[in-house]
């Protein structure tokens, strides 16, 4: 099911986001802070498309993938951390370059906020990059509670960073809906009891989102508000 037609309206009181591929087209700086380290390390670039479905999980994982497809020979856990060191400072230089809202995000917020819903982030990326990406985008002072990577127990696909999020709003796991992009988004509320909705527009690691078990697919955030209710 697309579009502003639910198939069901859910009754909650706050609504989270995931951020890459769902509140924000981050790839052209995750690819390019890629692309920067492969070079200093002799090895190909990777293409965009390719980086893009290596999206998800954090970036220590998007790093480890991106050297496997590259063809880099194997690091161990000391390597990987200076590299990934590398890859946040390349990363923190370009932040928010070529980032942008997805369309109807903006006005979906609007709507959401003037309707009286809580509103979150949560998302895998390393905490010290995600208020900066909501500063640059002008959206931080929608989110009652924003929740990184680094923030909760474990990354989503647990039920760890949803739950925070849960916790700090004020409200049950199954009063908050969660919005994303990816499997890694509708497992993580699945396991917190929370409802969930899939965009089909971001970073799906590859899988059709038709795939993943969530509620409803929206193609715009901005549709959203049909879906939902005070509870």
């Amino acid at each position: 099911m697309t579009s502003a037609v639910a198939a069901r309206v859910f009754a909650v009181e706050g609504i989270a986001f995931d951020l890459d591929g769902t509140l924000l087209d981050t790839i052209h700086d995750l690819a390019a802070a890629v692309n920067a380290l492969l070079g200093e390390e002799g090895m190909r670039p990777l293409p965009k498309a390719a980086i893009r479905d290596l999206v998800g999980k954090g970036m220590s994982n998007l790093l480890a993938r991106a050297l496997a497809l590259s063809g880099a020979p194997p690091r161990d856990a000391a390597a990987m951390e200076l590299l990934l060191r590398r890859y946040q400072s390349h990363y923190a230089a370009i932040l928010g370059r070529e980032t942008q809202p997805y369309p109807g995000v903006m006005r979906g917020l609007d709507r959401l906020r003037d309707a009286g819903f809580l509103l979150a982030v949560v998302t895998n990326k390393a905490t010290r990059f995600v208020r900066p990406h909501l500063d640059h985008a002008g959206m931080a002072g929608y989110f009652g509670s924003v929740v990184g990577g680094d923030d909760a127990a474990a990354k989503k696909p647990a039920a760890a960073p949803v739950l925070l999020a849960a916790s700090q709003l004020g409200i049950g796991a199954a009063q908050l809906l969660m919005v994303g992009d990816s499997a890694n988004d509708v497992d993580a509320a699945r396991a917190a009891g929370s409802p969930v909705l899939a965009v089909p527009y971001g970073y799906t690691e590859g899988r059709p989102v038709q795939s993943f078990a969530a509620d409803g697919i929206v193609d715009s955030i901005d549709d959203i508000p049909a879906w939902v209710r005070r509870a």
